[in-house]
């Protein structure tokens, strides 16, 4: 063995093989290609179950888990989840700038074929408290999934290998365009054209997923004139939606801890002095609403990724009064989790919004026409099937005579923020729309949503631009499409959306914001110039949307494209301040208005 080989074997002997850390960054260059080398036949040495078929693991991670995940450097998969390119021999929480629940970053597991089926089998086993609570039940599949991953590992390897013994990875360079992260600043205002969209594929598909990065120093927010912005509350777990309970209180669900916290305000209103954990051990909670009203609560309805229950609930509650009941059991579960909930302005009828499984629904089955009819007629106009059936959809339940949930609108890829306008009673949905058709495709969107409407997912997009990867496929849904009220740049994450009423309040925003939107965008992946990671404005009109928004709170991102805050969503407080829950810096600020504090 030469030198550079010895140089290896050394620091391979202080790694528990098959438990490789992948420390390519600390070698010197000359010895980098014999690591590359070593730890591939230390990959192929460390082989799944016999008779494991790496191509149908393949097929699996595609149909299943590719909504949330890549495992193969230039796959296109979502973003959700951490990248899982290089998972065999990693350590558990190892992938750079996501943001892991506390229980997997503390978890002292190396993903070996061994740990990886135990922890497919039955995750919150494993790991108690993991946000990934989908479980693969199926041995086989295990087996087959594992075999794909160290296939992908070495493929991961050997293709990092050529790059860096050729020396030619490059960093394109991004130059400044209207879209442009670097031109966001606050009331910048933006207007997406549905006539004069890009075709499919006019740029590349790009897979630039942020490094989150703790807060940098000096770094500020950018709001208008007037405003101000501070941490209301800190050390949360991934805080998403959050309620405001009569007496002040705030709750929040955390989704990467299982739980809903209730926060209490100081007498002064500008920070949580303190909090209490409502409930915990919940699968991946997201939507909250009162019933019913929140001035005189009777109960608190609680979104999990698969079902909806409630909790007796009286305001100032910091536990539950009673055991959980169940509303719906069961929801589809899977690929896009986030499950939001709202009221019908007459309280009679419940929402609920149901992402879908896949990006474009790639393997889902063809039917004939006269099945095609005989579906819809039960399901909706342009309803997804088989694995995507229930899905891409909002769904009510009557609460006079609740049954099961019925469908109310279809076509809509991921709604995950679900609220109702409150000087119209309107239904609004923001969603998140599907991925890998290049920069600018396709818009996400705020939008009112039509009883009995259909969105054009999977089939078509933004009326009738039908969905290149599955042309010819429904002719007969040209023309159907309903369009979105308020388009926003492709892949943008759009996901809270908030009505600002207040007209009084000693933080309240100036009279001409009253019956504007606030929308949260959590910040694009699949675009090779960063979008989102910011608090947009959204303009109405007597009530109506203009299809304008503009740049609110900006400065998420640094000059590098790296970012340190990911906007989820925004509640009004009493006072007429508005708050901002991020899950990537794990806090919520607080915004208010004084033009001379």
């Amino acid at each position: 063995m030469d030198s550079a080989g010895e140089q290896i074997v050394t620091q391979l002997k202080r790694v528990p093989t098959p438990r490789i850390h992948y420390k390519m960054q600390q070698l010197k260059p000359a010895i980098l290609f014999t690591w590359y080398a070593i730890t591939l036949r230390l990959l192929a040495a460390s082989t799944p179950a016999l008779g494991a078929d790496a191509a149908a693991g393949k097929a699996l991670f595609r149909q299943q888990c590719s909504i949330c995940h890549s495992a193969q450097l230039g796959d296109n998969g979502g973003a959700q989840g951490p990248t899982l390119v290089g998972v065999y021999g990693r350590h558990a929480a190892g992938a750079a700038g996501f943001s892991y629940s506390g229980a997997m970053r503390t978890a002292d597991l190396i993903w070996d074929a061994a740990t990886l089926n135990r922890f497919l089998a039955s995750p919150s086993t494993l790991v108690p408290g993991t946000a990934m609570v989908i479980a693969v039940p199926s041995p086989r599949d295990r087996d087959n999934l594992i075999a794909y991953f160290q296939d992908a590992a070495r493929t991961s390897l050997s293709a990092a290998a050529k790059a860096d013994a050729s020396q030619t990875v490059a960093v394109p360079a991004a130059s400044l365009t209207s879209a442009d992260w670097r031109l966001d600043t606050p009331r910048r205002a933006h207007r997406i054209s549905l006539a004069t969209l890009p075709p499919p594929f006019a740029t590349p598909s790009s897979r630039n997923e942020p490094k989150l990065i703790a807060r940098p120093a000096n770094v500020v927010l950018a709001v208008p004139p007037g405003f101000h912005i501070d941490t209301f509350a800190a050390n949360l777990n991934g805080p998403r939606k959050m309620l405001l309970a009569a007496n002040g209180d705030i709750l929040v669900s955390e989704p990467n801890g299982g739980r809903i916290s209730v926060l209490h305000p100081a007498t002064d209103g500008t920070r949580a002095a303190g909090a209490d954990v409502y409930v915990q051990g919940l699968k991946q909670p997201f939507g909250l609403a009162f019933y019913p009203n929140a001035d005189n609560p009777q109960w608190l309805y609680v979104a999990e990724t698969n079902r909806v229950t409630r909790y007796a609930y009286r305001s100032g509650d910091v536990k539950p009064r009673g055991e959980q009941e169940s509303v719906i059991p069961v929801l589809p579960s899977g690929g896009h989790y986030t499950r939001d909930i709202v009221f019908s302005a007459d309280g009679t009828q419940l929402f609920v919004s149901v992402g879908s499984e896949s990006n474009v629904a790639e393997s889902m089955p063809k039917k004939s026409p006269d099945e095609i009819k005989a579906w819809e007629r039960e399901h909706g106009l342009g309803a997804a099937w088989d694995r995507e059936s229930g899905r891409a959809a909002v769904l009510v339940l009557h609460l006079a005579a609740p049954t099961s949930p019925q469908s109310y609108a279809t076509g809509l890829r991921n709604c995950v923020g679900l609220t109702v306008q409150p000087a119209t009673g309107a239904l609004w949905c923001t969603t998140n729309e599907r991925d890998a058709l290049g920069d600018d495709l396709v818009p996400d969107y705020s939008t009112r949503v039509q009883r009995a409407g259909f969105y054009g997912w999977p089939w078509y997009y933004m009326g009738s631009n039908e969905e290149p990867r599955l042309k010819g496929d429904r002719p007969d849904l040209q023309g159907k499409v309903l369009l979105p009220d308020v388009p926003y740049q492709a892949h943008s994450a759009s996901l809270g959306l908030t009505f600002y009423e207040a007209s009084t309040g000693k933080s309240a925003f100036p009279a001409n914001y009253v019956g504007d939107a606030f929308a949260a965008f959590h910040g694009s992946w699949n675009r090779s110039l960063r979008t989102g990671y910011k608090l947009v404005r959204v303009h109405m009109k007597a009530n109506q949307p203009t299809g304008e928004y503009e740049d609110f709170l900006t400065g998420f991102i640094v000059d590098n494209g790296d970012v340190w805050g990911r906007p989820v969503a925004t509640l009004q407080l009493n006072d007429g301040s508005l708050l901002l829950s991020d899950d990537g810096g794990n806090l919520i600020y607080r915004i208010w208005y004084a033009p001379n504090p």
